[in-house]
C-alpha cells in the first residue's frame, strides 16, 4: 500500500493536495502533507521512504537568510557529516540543488532494501556554481556518496507556462554492483508527442516513449541515447596559475605628481612631504629596479635631517613609491620578496580547470607552459576538504556527451541553391514586367 507524505509551500497547492487525499480516502493522515518548504526545514525527519518524488516550485526569492545549509538531514544514508554547501541568493529554480536534501535524507536504509527518489529540476543544478561553491559542493556530495543513479534530459514544453529544459534526477542508495561509482545519462529530449497547445504545454511523453526510456534505464548501457560514466568524469580541479611580476621604477615628473597625491591621502605632514620630495629630486630621470624603493627609504631615514624630523620607514610609503613610479616591463627580471620568493603579478593571474582523472603536473606542462614558460602553480590554492592542490568542482554537461557534429553544407551546393533562387526571382520579375 502506498502511504503518501509530502511538503508544499504554496497554500493553494497544499489545499488541493489535502483535499485530494480526503476525497480519495487514502490510507494516510492528511496532516502528513505539510505546508512548509523543505528548503527551510524538512518535516518527518525520522521517516524513511522506499520511493519519493519531488519537483521545484514556481520561482521565489530565497537567500542564505531564509534558506538553509544543505547538510544531509539524516547522517544514516550518507558518509559526509560536514555541510555540503550553501547556495547563493537567487531564484528558486536556479538554486534547486538544495532540493536534493530532503529526498536524499529520506531514502529507506540500504539494510531495509534501500530507496529511490525522483526529482524534476531545471538545468541550473547541473552546472551552476564553480569549484568549491555551494552548488558544486552539493553535486560533489551526491556524486562522491554515489547517490545519483541516472539523470534523464526531458523534452521541452512538457509543463504549463514554461518551455525551459527539465531534467529528471534519479537518486538511489541501493545501486547494483555494476552501477557502483557510475552515473547514467539518458537523452530523451526527442522522445515526445505533440498535443494541442495549452499554456505552453505542447508535448507529452507517450506510454510507448516512457517504456523506451525505462528500457534504456534498465539496460544501463552506453548507446545512442545513453551514457554510463564514471562519476569522476564530471569532476575537475581548479588550479591557480601565477606569473612573476616584472617591473622597474621610472622616476619622472608624472610619477612625482602621483606620489604627492598619494602622500596627501596618507596625510603626511608638510615637513615630511618636503623631505621626501627633496630626497627624490636628484634621482628624477633614473630607472631603478623594483627593490630600490625599500633600499631608498631605509637609507634616507638614516640622515640627520630625517632623524630631526622623526621620519620613519613604513610599508605604506614603500608601496606609494612603487605605485607612483612602477612600470611593468616584460623584459625586466622577476621581482622577489625579502625571502627570495617570486612576487606574482595579480593582473596576470589565471585559472585552469584540470579534469579530475588527469594529473595536474602533466596538464600544466602540456597546456600552460608552452604558452607562458614563466608560469607556476600556486601551491597554496588547495581544496578545503581533501587538502590537495586545486579546488574540486563538479558539473554535468549533457551537450558534451551527446553533441553530434553536423558539418556545414558544401559551398558548391549552396551556390547551386542561390542560382536556382536567382532564376526563380528573375522569372517572377519577367512575369510582372510582361503584365
Amino acid at each position: 500500500m502506498l502511504v503518501p507524505h509530502g511538503q508544499e509551500l504554496e497554500p493553494e497547492t497544499h489545499a488541493v493536495c489535502v483535499a485530494g487525499m480526503l476525497i480519495r480516502r487514502l490510507e494516510s493522515d492528511p496532516a502528513e502533507i505539510c505546508r512548509r518548504t523543505f528548503v527551510r526545514a524538512a518535516r518527518c525527519p525520522t521517516t524513511s521512504l522506499p520511493v519519493s518524488v519531488s519537483t521545484t516550485a514556481c520561482p521565489i526569492r530565497l537567500s542564505a537568510r531564509n534558506g538553509r545549509r544543505t547538510k544531509p538531514l539524516s547522517k544514516r544514508n550518507t558518509k559526509k557529516a560536514s555541510w555540503a554547501g550553501l547556495v547563493r541568493a537567487c531564484r528558486k529554480l536556479a538554486m534547486a540543488p538544495c532540493c536534493f536534501d530532503a529526498p536524499a535524507s529520506k531514502l529507506e536504509l540500504p539494510i531495509n532494501g534501500g530507496g529511490r527518489a525522483a526529482i524534476v529540476l531545471s538545468g541550473s543544478p547541473l552546472f551552476n556554481g564553480g569549484a568549491a561553491s555551494g552548488e558544486s559542493e552539493i553535486r560533489r556530495w551526491l556524486l562522491e556518496d554515489d547517490l545519483i543513479e541516472a539523470i534523464v534530459a526531458l523534452p521541452t514544453d512538457l509543463f504549463f507556462r514554461t518551455n525551459i529544459a527539465t531534467y529528471l534526477w534519479i537518486l538511489s542508495n541501493k545501486k547494483p554492483q555494476e552501477r557502483k561509482g557510475k552515473v547514467q545519462l539518458i537523452n530523451a529530449t526527442d522522445l515526445w508527442t505533440s498535443i494541442r497547445n495549452e499554456g505552453n504545454k505542447r508535448r507529452i511523453v507517450s506510454d510507448e516513449q516512457r517504456r523506451q526510456i525505462l528500457d534504456i534505464y534498465a539496460a544501463g548501457e552506453t548507446g545512442a541515447l545513453s551514457r554510463m560514466l564514471d562519476y569522476r568524469t564530471f569532476g575537475y580541479r581548479r588550479i591557480r596559475v601565477l606569473r612573476p611580476l616584472r617591473m622597474t621604477l621610472e622616476l619622472d615628473k608624472v610619477g612625482m605628481e602621483r606620489l604627492e597625491a598619494e602622500a596627501a591621502r596618507e596625510k603626511l605632514s608638510d615637513a615630511h612631504q618636503t623631505f621626501w620630495r627633496e630626497a627624490l629630486k636628484p634621482l628624477i630621470g633614473q630607472t631603478q629596479p623594483y627593490s630600490w624603493a625599500e633600499t631608498f627609504v631605509s637609507n634616507s631615514i638614516k640622515s640627520d635631517e630625517a632623524k630631526q624630523l622623526k621620519v620613519k620607514s613604513n610599508k605604506t610609503l614603500i608601496t606609494a613609491l612603487i605605485n607612483a613610479f612602477g612600470h611593468k616591463d616584460p623584459k625586466a627580471e622577476p621581482v622577489t620578496d625579502s625571502n627570495g620568493e617570486l612576487v606574482p603579478d595579480t593582473d596576470l593571474t589565471d585559472y585552469e580547470n584540470v579534469p579530475y582523472l588527469e594529473d595536474i603536473d602533466d596538464y600544466f606542462a602540456r597546456e600552460v607552459l608552452p604558452h607562458v614558460p614563466d608560469a607556476r602553480l600556486d601551491e597554496s590554492f588547495t581544496d578545503a576538504r581533501d587538502g590537495q592542490l586545486g579546488r574540486v568542482g563538479y558539473e554535468i554537461n549533457f551537450n558534451r556527451f551527446f553533441y553530434q557534429y553536423q558539418p556545414p553544407r558544401k559551398l558548391h551546393d549552396i551556390d547551386e541553391d542561390l542560382k536556382q533562387v536567382e532564376a526563380e526571382i528573375a522569372a517572377l520579375l519577367a512575369e510582372v514586367a510582361s503584365e
